[in-house]
C-alpha cells in the first residue's frame, strides 16, 4: 500500500456526483421491474465457446430471470411452444421481457443491460436486437427491411456506423429483447413463429412473425452498438 492521508469525507465516488449517478440510474431503470424470461432453442448441445458468452451475461441486479431451453424442435416450433408455455404460466405471463438467445450467438456481457436501456428510451419499439451477421464471407447484417420504403420489404440494411438504433421491418432472433406485452396482446395468427415453405409463401420464422407483427403496429429495431458474434462450429469461426 502506498503512503496516504485519509480525511473524514467518506461519501464515496458515486455519492460525490449525485446528479450523474441519478441520471445513470434513471437511464438503466433497474429500480423498475425488469424480469426476463430467456428462451434458448438448441439441438443436442451448445458449443462451449458460445456457452462462455452466455454465462458471462449480466442481468439487472436482484431481478427475476428464468431460462428455458427448448431442445429437439424445429426453431419456429421451439419459440412458439416456449412463448405459449410462458403465457400459460400464472406468474411468468406478467413479466416484462422475453429474451431470445440462440445456441450459436455470442452477445457482449453487458448486452442485456444495454437493450433494456434501449427499451426504456424507446417505448415505441416492441423488439430490439443486437447486431449480428449471417454466416460466411458474404454475410449481411440481420437488419431486415428499409422502413423508409412504404412497401414492406426484407432487404438487409446497413448498420449505423455510430452505433445507433436502426429501425427495420424485422430482425434475426439470435439476441433480441421483446416486450412480453406484445405476446399477451397478440391479435395475429398463431403459432407466433412459423417457418413457411409452401405455395402460400416462403419465409423464416423470424421474418414471418415480423411481417404479422408489423400489421398490428409493432415496431422493430437493431442496436448497432451491441455487437453479437455468430459462431460457426464447423469452421470454428465467429462471424
Amino acid at each position: 500500500m502506498n503512503p496516504s492521508f485519509t480525511i473524514q469525507d467518506m461519501q464515496g465516488k458515486l455519492n460525490a456526483d449525485g446528479d450523474a449517478t441519478y441520471a445513470r440510474l434513471m437511464k438503466g431503470a433497474s429500480w423498475k421491474k425488469q424480469r426476463i424470461v430467456m428462451v434458448i432453442p438448441a439441438g443436442d448441445s451448445i458449443p462451449a465457446k458460445v456457452y462462455l458468452s452466455h454465462v458471462n451475461l449480466i442481468f439487472p441486479p436482484n431481478q427475476g430471470v428464468v431460462r428455458i431451453l427448448a431442445q429437439g424442435m424445429e426453431v419456429g416450433h421451439a419459440y412458439s411452444a416456449a412463448i405459449e408455455n410462458i403465457l400459460a404460466h400464472p406468474d411468468l405471463k406478467d413479466w416484462e421481457y422475453v429474451l431470445t438467445l440462440e445456441h450459436d450467438n455470442m452477445p457482449p456481457s453487458d448486452g442485456i443491460l444495454r437493450l433494456i436501456e434501449d427499451m426504456e428510451a424507446h417505448p415505441e419499439f416492441a423488439c430490439i436486437g443486437g447486431l449480428y451477421f449471417t454466416k460466411g464471407e458474404g454475410g449481411v447484417p440481420q437488419i431486415w427491411g428499409d422502413k423508409k420504403d412504404p412497401v414492406m420489404n426484407f432487404r438487409p440494411q446497413l448498420p449505423d456506423p455510430a452505433g445507433r438504433l436502426v429501425e427495420c421491418w424485422g430482425t434475426g432472433m439470435g439476441f433480441n429483447l421483446w416486450r412480453m406485452s406484445m405476446f399477451r396482446d397478440w391479435k395475429g395468427p398463431k403459432p407466433f413463429f412459423q417457418t413457411k415453405a409452401s405455395a402460400a409463401g416462403v419465409g423464416t420464422q423470424d421474418l414471418a412473425m415480423a411481417a404479422e407483427a408489423q400489421k398490428q403496429g409493432y415496431r422493430f429495431a437493431v442496436d448497432c452498438s451491441v455487437k453479437v458474434g455468430h459462431y460457426d462450429m464447423k469452421e470454428d469461426i465467429v462471424w
